[in-house]
């Protein structure tokens, strides 16, 4: 490669994926103009067919930069699928998968792509903050639970590996994203960076959180949309219980190589108690059955596709279930829902 050539290159290519982001999408894309490696990114928004005007606002704000695009679906693809549309296109040596409802401190992503390649890593994320203060966000993982859950924990100083970074601030080298074959566009959304970094870890490689670049994030800001840059309320949808229940799931059953698969087991019973507290908490059998059983059949349904994806995993599979057992942490990723709900109240279910 001429040096010519490699200076076209971007460093990191940022895909903002936007989907009705019209409240946060000119504070994200602000914050990425300001960024201190700004000449050294592309940035591309990948819009899932918004109707709040957010992509027609996208457009406005991309169109003076030499470095960034609008890429515009005629449908909602979801998490999975839309960003690896935009992917397909990038051009940078890491993808960095950043959510609307996030703001960037102006050295976050040059400290994010020193850290990660003085980790000699592939996989980062920034400290994610919230999105009005310097509170931390307890999105960082460093294992999973005994049902195969993520079980979070608080930042530490530094560049350190975690089992997990978060979704909403994804940063992986491009040509391992593309090895590991993307985001599962059947999962569509929820877990799909549970998936991504079991397949990272079993491939060989590591993830790191690099704690000198540091981002602000609005949590669950689609589903909670009240309360601005605060999340003042808890709130749920039949919905998206089915698509986290089932794609935790999905999860075990493609990735666990033999041992591991008694975190199966261990998960159904844990939705089988989840589901007779909900029906005395929502008293809504509709929800139950979208949210439980609805999930475990479409498990069901996609047994061919865990099949196939099993096959796809063994030929770069480089660590079994007795290696990844060390990521097995005794903190249940229920913990801290519960302690959530403490503070919020009781979550507000909605038929959609």
């Amino acid at each position: 490669m001429t040096t010519s050539t490699a200076a076209t290159i971007p460093a990191i290519s940022v895909l903002v994926l936007n989907y009705e982001g019209g409240r946060w999408i000119e504070g994200c894309l602000s914050s990425l103009k300001a960024q201190t490696i700004f000449p050294q990114i592309e940035v591309i928004v990948c819009d899932n067919a918004s109707r709040d005007g957010s992509n027609h606002l996208a457009a406005q704000l991309l169109a003076e930069w030499p470095n960034g695009r609008l890429l515009q679906f005629g449908e909602n693809l979801g998490f999975c699928e839309g960003n690896n549309r935009g992917a397909a296109v990038a051009r940078g040596q890491f993808l960095f998968f950043l959510n609307n409802d996030t703001w960037l401190e102006p050295d976050c992503l040059e400290n994010l792509l020193a850290g990660v390649r003085a980790a000699q890593a592939h996989v980062a994320t920034p400290l994610v903050l919230n999105y009005d203060d310097d509170t931390e966000q307890l999105v960082l993982a460093a294992g999973f639970d005994v049902f195969g859950l993520p079980s979070f924990a608080e930042a530490r100083a530094g560049t350190y590996e975690l089992f997990m970074p978060p979704g909403c601030s994804y940063l992986i080298d491009a040509a391992l994203f593309r090895e590991l074959g993307g985001f599962d566009p059947k999962i569509f959304l929820y877990a799909d960076e549970l998936d991504l970094s079991w397949r990272v870890w079993i491939s060989g490689h590591r993830c790191v959180a690099v704690t000198a670049a540091r981002l602000h994030h609005r949590l669950s800001a689609h589903v909670n949309p009240k309360g601005g840059g605060t999340m003042v309320e808890l709130r749920t949808s039949d919905s998206k219980r089915y698509y986290a229940d089932r794609n935790n799931l999905l999860v075990l059953l493609k990735n666990c190589q033999h041992v591991l698969l008694f975190l199966v087991p261990l998960l159904l019973g844990l939705f089988v108690a989840e589901a007779l507290v909900s029906l005395f908490l929502v008293r809504r059998w509709s929800f139950i059955r979208r949210a439980y059983r609805d999930a475990v059949a479409d498990c069901w349904r996609l047994r061919a596709h865990i099949r196939a994806e099993r096959r796809r995993i063994t030929t770069f599979r480089r660590r079994g279930d007795w290696w990844m057992l060390r990521f097995l942490r005794a903190r249940f990723n229920r913990w801290d829902e519960l302690r959530r709900m403490l503070r919020l109240g009781r979550p507000k279910v909605t038929e959609e």
